[in-house]
């Protein structure tokens, strides 16, 4: 064996030790044991028993059948342990179905049948042996392929329903998290697949870009603290809770048309210190507590300037009728909001 041949056994070799220590790290040492770790540490175990079965093909001589397709079944479970680590980790106090477990019906059938492969029968001259070993090749990475996209898919639905602006720290991070981690699954699903397709692209290539990403995914794991997540961070926390409580306050009881408002008083009606009060509106509406209630009695005042029945009200009485104070203020929080004065946008001559 040669200088480079061993140089590639142990880059790739590293990388599966490390996915090993890392699946591990996990299951004993993490801070939070939760079924996510749990799931993420299983995924790492078994891409290393397939990641370990490429290697010993590429190097070795007359490896077993029983390897080689044990090795390649391994995928077949990885797939939904991927499915299932997404909705992990986005599903508040998620608990697995016993229903999920028939997803792993392929993975059982195929590391089984591999028992009952040998080398007499497993050849080249043999075409159902070859039929037999192409279609389980093209059934199992388009199996991995349609569970990649189903996570991914399940990824995009959240993202959608805790819009960039709404998101936590700890929502946003775990979202990065899962797109990273499903982006390294498709860059590994490639250089296995472009090998298959084209001859050119040597084996090796698997295990080494494994290796890689493998590295890369468990630096960024760390920075982003995901091992210490899951999908608590996306229940409706106390602040969500206290956000819709005062949302529904200001749409019910309309304080914001008193002109002495104040945010101790709201937080007097919501049962909650002013400073959580606050901060559920920082978070949630990204105002501060003036903004906020400005925008209410601007939305009122918008139908007031509009309304035909109400042109016999002049502005300063609109302004008075929806909590300001004074006029100067209704101007010029209705400048802020709508980008024009009262009088223009009464008469259509909006910006």
């Amino acid at each position: 064996m040669g200088f480079l041949e061993i140089l590639l056994v142990v880059i790739s070799s590293a990388g599966l030790l490390h996915g090993v220590f890392f699946a591990s790290y996990l299951g004993f040492f993490t801070k939070k044991r939760s079924l996510p770790n749990l799931l993420l540490g299983l995924i790492l175990i078994f891409m290393a028993f397939r990641i370990g079965k490429s290697v010993m093909l590429y190097f070795g001589d007359d490896l077993e059948p029983l390897f080689i397709f044990a090795g390649l079944s391994f995928l077949l479970i990885i797939g939904p342990l991927l499915r299932w680590y997404i909705l992990g980790m986005t599903r508040a106090r998620f608990a697995l179905p016993k229903r999920y477990l028939l997803e792993l019906a392929p993975f059982v059938l195929m590391f089984a049948m591999s028992f009952f492969l040998n080398k007499d029968w497993f050849n080249e001259n043999n075409k159902e042996a070859i039929v037999l070993f192409a279609s389980s090749i093209i059934f199992i990475y388009l199996h991995l392929a349609f569970y990649i996209f189903m996570a991914a898919r399940g990824v995009r639905k959240v993202r959608k329903t805790h819009p960039k602006a709404q998101r936590t720290k700890s929502q946003a991070a775990i979202l990065k998290w899962l797109r990273l981690l499903l982006v390294g699954f498709v860059v590994i699903w490639f250089s296995y697949v472009l090998n298959i397709i084209e001859d050119t692209v040597p084996y090796i290539i698997g295990p080494i870009v494994y290796s890689v990403v493998i590295y890369y995914l468990s630096y960024r794991a760390f920075k982003l603290k995901s091992t210490q997540m899951d999908g608590d961070a996306f229940g409706k926390g106390d602040k969500a809770a206290l956000f819709e409580q005062i949302t529904k306050i200001m749409m019910e009881k309309k304080i914001y048309l008193e002109p002495d408002v104040s945010l101790a008083s709201l937080s007097k009606l919501v049962e909650k210190s002013a400073q959580k009060t606050s901060e559920a509106i920082n978070q949630y509406a990204k105002q501060n507590f003036n903004d906020f209630i400005n925008y209410y009695r601007i939305q009122d005042a918008k139908r007031m300037l509009l309304d035909g029945h109400a042109k016999k009200y002049t502005i300063a009485a609109i302004a008075f009728d929806n909590g300001f104070s004074s006029l100067s203020s209704f101007n010029t929080a209705f400048k802020k909001f709508e980008g024009t004065t009262p009088s223009a946008y009464r008469s259509g001559k909006r910006t």
